[in-house]
């Protein structure tokens, strides 16, 4: 039998939340902000044009009495623990996706209260009851599900695609576990490709997905087919993986449970390396000096990394001391349970190629280095607006808002094709492109090669050209006669051994070329 999943969301709740402990009335516009921008807004601030991704200064330009807060994920965990316990005290088995969206097993609540929709509007109620609002989906896959408590709609058993069918492409970003950035660049490309609804996509074979875009693609596809996320490797982990920290002296403030709860997810995900597993539902466990014994299940699409399990201890032991039915007495002992574990070839792992705590090493050896050296010694490259590879990096240094000296989205004609050089050269190196008679390559007004290429000079060095293309006259500036500029580029591919058979990219500016890039 095909497990049926409730889903229970709280629209907005990163707005909700905000506004609750600001004392923002319900009729106000609230916006969440992160990196200067929209993450998350309520109804009447999206009535009055306030959408998400828009900065800082247009959103109070569109709606001047908009009350805008800093993303705080503590404090949106911790403000949904008192609706989860409504949940489960309803019925029992919740599992926490995210603050503000929650799943349980519909079967046991629809056998109770005797059907599906009733144990739906039940739960509702519960939520209602303890101070916000909700709507409930059920499906036979968790995505599905998620998708349906948007609309408020029970999917019939095996009717999961067609329900999906008609829905807009872009409800795909909403699919629980997917990185928000890839997933809006895969809507907007499938956007661009024609795909408008979400059956358009459904209706390409795996294959064609899997041969032409990336992993998030395909976990994407997945969710529009209606195919649910677990795969059948998932497994109930051995007793061995649970980790247990018994707090001496007792735990009473949320700092010293959050350092336990960071120590226990360190040794969790230790313990699930060294096996080769990786966690994908996470039982945080407490007890109290008084007995009384605390539970709660987070669930996540993605397998979760050690900082992702901290984070989620740390949300669940905020949420209970500052409850107001907070525990009875200091808690005495922390567990972590997986309940669920799946290969760790299933986890990504990050650029230094270890868990978050290698993460969070990394970036404190870093800041040290910004001690010793100055503020600007360690910067990161930002994505930026422009048309050659170059002006397409910006460097911050770390710490700052990374914010790009020009908007990326904007389309900039005459920009370089993609993909981009491997190897942008700052100082852009000035070469030579002559002909197979020694006469130098230029380009004419007419925007070609004055004469075929045939051979680089690169200071003392010279190659024989295997191939070319181009070249593409760029005009840019052009309304402003103090700044603009005529240059042109070109590829060119060099012949020689395998260490030097590679593809440079030429600028031609001022009567010569330079070296802009180097093809991997």
């Amino acid at each position: 039998m095909t497990q049926r999943l409730l889903a229970l969301w709280c629209p907005d709740w990163p707005a909700v939340a905000a506004a609750s402990v600001a004392g923002i009335p319900a009729h106000r516009p609230v916006a969440v902000l992160a990196a200067n921008r929209v993450v998350a807004c309520t109804a009447t601030a999206r009535a009055a044009g306030v959408r998400r991704g828009l900065r800082r200064r247009e959103a109070q330009a569109r709606c001047p009495e908009i009350f805008l807060a800093r993303e705080d994920r503590d404090r949106d965990a911790r403000l949904f623990e008192p609706i989860v316990t409504a949940v489960e005290a309803t019925v029992p088995g919740v599992e926490v996706l995210r603050p503000g969206l929650l799943v349980l097993a519909a079967r046991g609540a629809a056998r109770y209260f005797g059907s599906e929709e009733l144990a739906a509007e039940r739960l509702v109620d519960a939520v209602a009851a303890a101070g916000a609002e909700a709507a409930a989906g059920i499906a036979d896959a968790l995505s599905t599900a998620v998708l349906a408590a948007r609309r408020g709609a029970v999917v019939a058993p095996g009717g999961g695609a067609e329900f999906l069918a008609p829905l807009p492409i872009a409800e795909l970003a909403a699919e629980p576990g997917a990185d928000a950035k890839y997933r809006a660049d895969l809507v907007d490309l499938l956007h661009r490709l024609g795909l408008r609804r979400i059956g358009d996509f459904a209706a390409l074979t795996p294959a064609e997905i899997a041969s032409r875009f990336g992993a998030d693609a395909v976990a994407a596809h997945r969710c529009a087919r209606a195919v649910a996320e677990r795969t059948v490797s998932a497994r109930r982990p051995p007793p061995e993986f649970t980790v247990v920290y018994r707090c001496d002296p007792p735990i009473d403030r949320v700092d010293a449970a959050a350092f336990a709860g960071r120590m226990l997810a360190t040794r969790l995900h230790a313990a699930l390396a060294a096996a080769g597993t990786a966690c994908t539902r996470l039982v945080v466990s407490a007890e109290t000096e008084a007995g009384e014994e605390l539970s709660r299940v987070w669930r996540c699409a993605e397998p979760l990394t050690a900082a992702g399990t901290a984070d989620r201890v740390r949300w669940q032991l905020d949420g209970w001391l500052t409850h107001r039915s907070r525990p009875t007495g200091p808690i005495t002992v922390l567990r972590l349970e997986p309940s669920e574990v799946v290969p760790a070839g299933a986890l990504q792992l990050g650029l230094w190629g270890g868990s978050g705590e290698t993460e969070g090493q990394a970036r404190r050896a870093l800041i040290r280095v910004q001690g010793l050296l100055g503020g600007e010694a360690v910067q990161f490259g930002v994505l930026s607006g422009g048309r050659g590879p170059g002006e397409r990096v910006t460097m911050v240094a770390l710490g700052d808002e990374r914010v790009p000296a020009a908007d990326p989205a904007l389309p900039w004609p005459g920009r370089l094709p993609e993909p981009a050089p491997g190897v942008v050269l700052v100082d852009q190196p000035a070469v030579l492109l002559e002909a197979a008679d020694g006469a130098a390559v230029e380009v004419t007004e007419r925007g070609v090669f004055s004469t075929a290429p045939a051979r680089l000079r690169w200071g003392s060095r010279e190659w024989a050209l295997a191939g070319w293309a181009g070249p593409w006259p760029v005009d840019e500036r052009w309304w402003a006669p103090g700044s603009a500029t005529v240059r042109a580029r070109a590829q060119i591919r060099l012949d020689g051994e395998p260490a030097d058979a590679r593809v440079l990219l030429l600028a031609y500016r001022d009567g010569g070329w330079r070296a802009e890039g180097v093809y991997d």
